[in-house]
């Protein structure tokens, strides 16, 4: 184990192993075995190999003295079992190549090179001197004679690696390190949905320990479903609504809440209750059961700091300490009083998602008007955010006790979201693992700012924030996580860690991995070698090269200037043997060399001396026409850049958005009339409760009527005494049979809201089936026929390039002739004859040209089209 985490696991499994000791104060080597071999069960010979270079016996039937197995041979035979070869290699390459031992300098240089973060400044945080490498090296090394030298070994260097300063996260990350005096709206809350159940919410089982266990882990927020009870005592319950789940006692819970509310942080904790008990009792007896439970922690009263008055912020988790604040919904009354308290956070999300993002419909009707009238739309809204929000449309009205209790927050709806199972709870886990476990974690400044709107599905730079990138942008990235998972090569899951991407440090470090809970494990850690740089863009890359290095890049300028000079000279000799020498070209020469070297710093080619050649090739020479130089300039001059369409812009088509809309309203149409369905076959099963319940209270009135006579005739003394236990027995049998027919009613209404819900829920899979395979169709059908008119709109742009390359030819043939007239007649004549000759020969060339780069043009965007046409098919959401 190799980080502050992992030291502490191998001291465990050290622990778990002496602990088998046998009464002879001597651990026996076959638990050794037991301990490691689950490890490397496959590899006996390792564990037998490591335990002989510890010079302990190797034999399963011997046994090893507990004084003999000292920490320092447990790590000895770590290092054996599991050896890094890759340490050996990095010792080599920083100069332990002969000797064997790094000296002071060098490891010098390797703190200061590989491990110190790069982005710091050299001022504020200056690179490691010899004295401090020093004291590192006396602190690790286990030879003193060596550490006396300024010497390291291999072993000391790796126990420096696995030290306490190289962890890949900084201590002070997994500390309370960020500033709690925000106002609470400002942070991210570590929260728990559901809180009460084990299992899934249509069958599973509620418990009040799942409310120590999620607080003892940090959560912040937990969510209290109470309903009314319905046993002699009314006391009110926790459970969720028109399900299977169990029932749990709502006092239990507050009482679990008080207990462990404060053991793992001192920040606040928020209740936020949905509320369904219509019973006004019951509803007294709640708040007085917080009141009395929770004591001076429950926050009634807003602190006279932080008035609920406009403007004025909410108070901070420092100044919420220890305290407990209660989210309810309010009163009616009370409604405009309330509409004045600050509410913690408001988010809406697109409530119909799918499983793949090519297919994921845009908003119908945005920017468009809805054929429906507002009204309806609200209704349906108001329908389907409870079809999806499960009970919490149906809160019951907060009685005058409940509504005393909120403070500072009050309920605001949020459309749920469905991606929060296995990897995105780890990755919660892993992001409020941070700041000491408090629960809190600040958001970065530009989502704290009121000026500023945060669009989480940018794809740019964040109004100036910096992104660091891994394999991929990182856009925001003091949001951003890092998760490194490892599995088997058949799969098998083994571990993984999640890490904040803005704190990771760089170098070589040990990363300790964690269980699918977080919790760390015995001995898988992994090596890596992380390395972080400042985010230059790519355009000014060459800017910061140069500022980086001006020597270097100095000498390739003059570098580059000598080769261009001696190219020059090159063409100048091959024009002095085949034309007359001059005194004009004689001096061009002179001033081609020195012009490069004048413009030496100057790394573009605009300023690049023309060489004379070039300019005698300006003017045919009669008998030879050479293809002017830029033959490829010319040519793509007149090319016209087309770029096929990608889906998003194939998703924009109109019959594409139409089908979308189509779908919506039928997904949306589907919703409302299983709602309608739900609520009617409610609406019976209490109709039908009603009338048994009327039917029982008849017939018991009948027989208390009969008893009343019966006790008066009692008093008479020649009336006979057994019609009173008759009719008590009769009383009985009522009860008994009332008692029957409401749990038969009850288990009714349960198996028919199960089946339809289960109804309901095929019906929106096969129907969101039906509609990928629309899609999916639609798109391919919008795609194949964009691409036919791309290609034929391209045989079109091909034809006025031929012209437009045409043009451009006559007219330089036009500025020949110009220049030609001012020769003699013979000999203009025969220059125009040869004109016309080699401008019939660059035509036929430059042609056959553009039509070979048309081609290949043509074939690159056939190319793509294939592409986007698979991509389509290969984003297809697999619907099981």
């Amino acid at each position: 184990m190799h980080d502050e985490a992992g030291q502490e696991q191998e001291g465990k499994l050290k622990s778990e192993t002496l602990s088998q000791g046998d009464k002879d104060n001597s651990t026996p080597s076959y638990s050794l075995w037991d301990c490691v071999y689950r490890l490397f069960s496959a590899d006996r010979k390792r564990v037998e190999t490591a335990l002989e270079a510890c010079s302990l016996p190797s034999s399963r039937n011997d046994s090893i003295p507990q004084e003999d197995f000292t920490p320092e041979v447990y790590r000895v035979f770590l290092n054996n079992l599991c050896p890094r070869p890759e340490i050996d290699n990095i010792f080599s390459e920083f100069g332990a190549k002969s000797k064997p031992y790094l000296t002071v300098d060098q490891m010098m240089d390797f703190i200061n090179l590989k491990q110190r973060d790069p982005r710091l400044n050299e001022i504020l945080y200056p690179p490691l001197k010899q004295e401090q490498v020093q004291v590192l090296i006396e602190k690790y090394e286990p030879n003193n004679s060596l550490a006396r030298k300024g010497q390291i070994s291999v072993d000391g260097f790796m126990r420096y690696l696995s030290g306490e300063e190289n962890g890949v996260v900084p201590p002070e990350k997994l500390d309370l390190n960020e500033d709690m005096s925000q106002p609470l709206s400002h942070y991210f809350i570590n929260s728990s949905h559901n809180t009460y159940l084990t299992a899934g919410q249509l069958a599973g089982n509620s418990s009040v320990e799942m409310y120590r266990q999620v607080l003892l882990s940090g959560c912040r927020c937990v969510e209290l479903d109470c309903w009314k009870g319905r046993t002699a005592e009314e006391e009110p319950v926790i459970t969720h609504g028109f399900t299977m789940t169990t029932e749990i006692s709502f006092k239990e819970v507050i009482e679990a809440i008080a207990e462990c509310a404060f053991k793992t942080s001192p920040f606040p904790i928020l209740l936020s209750f949905e509320n369904h008990v219509d019973s006004p009792k019951q509803q007294a007896k709640m708040a007085e059961y917080c009141r009395l439970i929770f004591g001076d922690a429950l926050l009634m009263e807003p602190l006279e700091k932080y008035p609920l008055e406009s403007g004025v912020p909410l108070p901070s988790p420092l100044d919420l300490m220890y305290k407990i604040l209660v989210k309810n919904k309010k009163k009616s009354h009370k409604s405009s009083e309330g509409s004045g308290k600050k509410k913690l956070s408001e988010q809406t999300s697109n409530t119909y998602s799918d499983s793949s993002s090519v297919f994921e419909p845009s908003s119908p009707g945005a920017g468009e008007a809805d054929t429906e009238s507002d009204d309806d739309d609200d209704e349906d809204d108001c329908k389907k955010s409870s079809m999806d929000e499960g009970t919490a449309g149906s809160e019951a009205m907060a009685t005058e006790e409940m509504s005393n209790l909120v403070n500072y927050i009050q309920p605001v709806k949020f459309e749920s979201f469905e991606i929060s199972k296995n990897l995105a709870m780890q990755i919660n886990m892993g992001m409020y693992e941070y700041n000491g476990k408090s629960g809190y974690r600040l958001k970065p400044e530009f989502m704290r700012r009121p000026d500023k709107h945060f669009d989480p599905f940018t794809e740019g730079i964040v109004d100036g924030i910096v992104a660091n990138t891994l394999s991929v942008k990182v856009v925001l990235p003091s949001l951003a996580c890092l998760r490194i998972a490892v599995y088997e090569e058949g799969g098998k899951f083994i571990g993984h860690r999640i890490l904040p991407v803005q704190a990771i440090r760089p170098g070589y470090h040990y990363i300790c991995l964690r269980n699918e809970r977080n919790q760390p494990l015995m001995l898988p850690a992994l090596f890596v070698y992380i390395e972080v740089k400042d985010y230059v863009p790519d355009t000014y890359a060459d800017v910061i090269e140069a500022l980086s290095n001006p020597i270097r890049y100095v000498n390739l300028m003059e570098q580059r200037a000598k080769q261009l000079a001696a190219l020059t000279l090159e063409d100048e000799e091959e024009v002095k043997k085949e034309a007359d020498p001059g005194e004009t070209q004689s001096e061009a020469p002179s001033e081609a060399r020195t012009t490069p070297a004048e413009n030496g710093m100057n790394h573009t080619t605009s300023l690049t001396p023309k060489p004379p050649s070039q300019a005698l090739h300006n003017q045919p020479a009669p008998g030879s026409v050479k293809a002017p130089a830029k033959t490829e300039d010319l040519i793509q001059s007149v090319l016209t850049e087309v770029e096929a369409q990608t889906i998003e812009e194939l998703k924009q088509q109109k019959s594409f958005v139409k089908l979308q809309k189509k779908h919506y309203k039928e997904m949306k149409d589907l919703v409302k009339r299983h709602h309608k369905k739900t609520t009617d076959l409610i609406k019976e099963h209490t109709t039908k409760y009603n009338e048994i319940q009327n039917d029982y209270l008849r017939r018991r009135a009948a027989l208390e009527k009969t008893a009343k006579k019966d006790s008066k005739k009692k008093s008479e003394p020649s009336s006979p005494d057994h019609g009173s236990s008759t009719i008590e027995q009769d009383l009985a049998a009522l009860d008994a049979e009332m008692t029957q027919k409401s749990t038969d009613l009850k288990d009714k209404q349960q198996q028919q809201l199960l089946n339809l819900r289960q109804e309901q829920y095929y019906s929106e899979k096969y129907q969101k089936r039906e509609h990928i395979k629309l899609l999916i169709q639609k798109l391919t059908d919008v795609a194949e026929e964009c691409q036919n008119n791309q290609l034929k709109k391209l045989k079109e742009i091909c034809e006025k390039e031929k012209k437009e390359l045409k043009k451009k030819m006559d007219k330089k043939r036009q500025e020949k002739i110009t220049e030609a007239k001012s020769k003699d007649k013979s000999q203009m004549e025969e220059e125009k004859t040869e004109m016309i000759r080699s401008y019939i020969q660059e035509v036929v060339q430059y042609i056959k040209r553009l039509e070979e780069a048309q081609s290949k043009r043509q074939e690159k965007l056939v190319e793509k089209h294939k592409e986007i046409r698979q991509q389509i098919l290969d984003e297809k959401p697999k619907v099981n």
